[in-house]
């Protein structure tokens, strides 16, 4: 079995309304998908994390130590790509590029094997998971404290367990969305705050502290991921659960994070980190440590279905009676071609996702949909 050629696939698609985080302003969707074509026909899917046109010029980079290359060995595979670079850089886009990769390789395995990418990675503990709604944004031209509370109540009412809100623009601002959120979810649906590391040290304990009453299950990307110590000063003087880790790539971009007691929660994104091969060591390090893991997820329902993957393999930790179950990030932000790139969409029936059994990721990809979403010359 052997690689015969690797393709990008960028999408891109402008929003009506432009929305915002604390770091990052969207004025249109933009992913890109990766395509490994084996000599047999068989082809797998990736997707990386962050910028599509940096992503896929890295990956294009890549290709050609790939190409007459076994796909089945994805170890060897991810530490020639992984050393090829590391002179230039052992995180961003040369470990986000790699990640959409190795989720490509394994989606191919997992097709030879004809078997889900759970099962190569140790078998399914669950069949389906809950998910939490992600939205929230500072949307361009309405009321953000109405906004957010409309929004996250519709979420609520639809099913979903959780929502989690976008703040980091001003704590007294940012305490107003929290209440009127709250009041709008009720004392039931579980809330979590993502400030998207826009945050001093001080603000950030300030919301820490005032944030508390209302119910907060974790309080994400509290300041920038480069400061560690504010990490730790923030975790050590408020009371709500500190998240973070979809920046912090591979093991060795979560060794120090870890072992100094930054966070509670790890977040690694399976398409950013390095893909299943060295989520599989994020998560054992965070194990080892007894730090809960919940992925982040942001793309298409190429990296959904990745994830789920993954979700569908994650053990208990500690294993109990009645364990705490993993839980999937759901976009809930405009992005007409998220779905529309599968031939049978990826969505959720109160708040529950059904975890694909097919073969490798368990999708199919619709390529009329690639095609209509292609970048349009200018």
């Amino acid at each position: 079995m052997k690689i015969a050629a690797v393709h990008t696939h960028i999408l891109d698609h402008p929003l009506d309304t432009a929305f915002e985080s604390a770091s990052m302003r969207f004025t249109r969707r933009q992913h890109v998908l990766v395509e490994i074509v084996c000599a047999d026909g068989t082809t797998g899917w990736g997707e990386c994390l962050g910028p599509a046109r940096p992503n896929a010029a890295v990956v294009e980079a890549y290709a050609p130590r790939l190409i007459g290359r076994d796909p089945r060995d994805t170890e060897i595979l991810w530490q020639e790509l992984y050393n090829l670079f590391r002179d230039q850089g052992q995180r961003g886009l040369t470990v986000t590029a790699l990640s959409g990769i190795d989720v490509a390789l394994w989606d191919i395995k997992g097709k030879h094997f004809g078997v889900p990418v759970s099962v190569l990675l140790g078998g399914r503990v669950r069949e389906k998971v809950r998910a939490y709604a992600t939205g929230s944004f500072r949307r361009d031209g309405v009321d953000r404290v109405a906004d957010n509370a409309a929004e996250c109540a519709a979420h609520a009412e639809a099913g979903f367990h959780a929502v989690k809100i976008k703040i980091g623009f001003g704590v007294p601002e940012d305490l107003a969305v929290i209440r009127a959120v709250r009041d709008a979810i009720g004392p039931e649906t579980r809330l979590m705050i993502d400030a998207n590391h826009g945050y001093t040290v001080r603000e950030a304990i300030e919301l820490g502290q005032k944030a508390a009453d209302y119910d907060i299950d974790w309080f994400e990307e509290p300041v920038i991921p480069e400061q560690l110590e504010a990490y730790r000063e923030v975790r050590a003087s408020q009371p709500i659960p500190v998240a973070g880790g979809e920046t912090w790539h591979g093991r060795f971009g979560f060794r120090e994070p870890l072992e100094s007691g930054c966070i509670d929660i790890a977040q690694p994104d399976l398409c950013g980190t390095g893909g299943f091969t060295e989520m599989r060591r994020v998560a054992d390090m965070a194990a080892l440590r007894g730090v809960r893991l919940v992925p982040h997820v942001w793309g298409t329902a190429v990296q959904i279905a990745a994830s789920l993957q993954w979700v569908a393999a994650q053990l208990p930790d500690p294993p109990r009676r009645d364990p705490v179950e993993p839980i999937l990030e759901f976009d809930r932000t405009p992005n007409p071609f998220r779905q529309a790139i599968v031939t049978r969409p990826i969505e959720h029936e109160n708040g529950i996702v059904v975890i694909p059994a097919g073969p490798g990721l368990g999708i199919e990809i619709n390529r009329d949909a690639l095609a209509e979403f292609a970048p349009k010359a200018s």
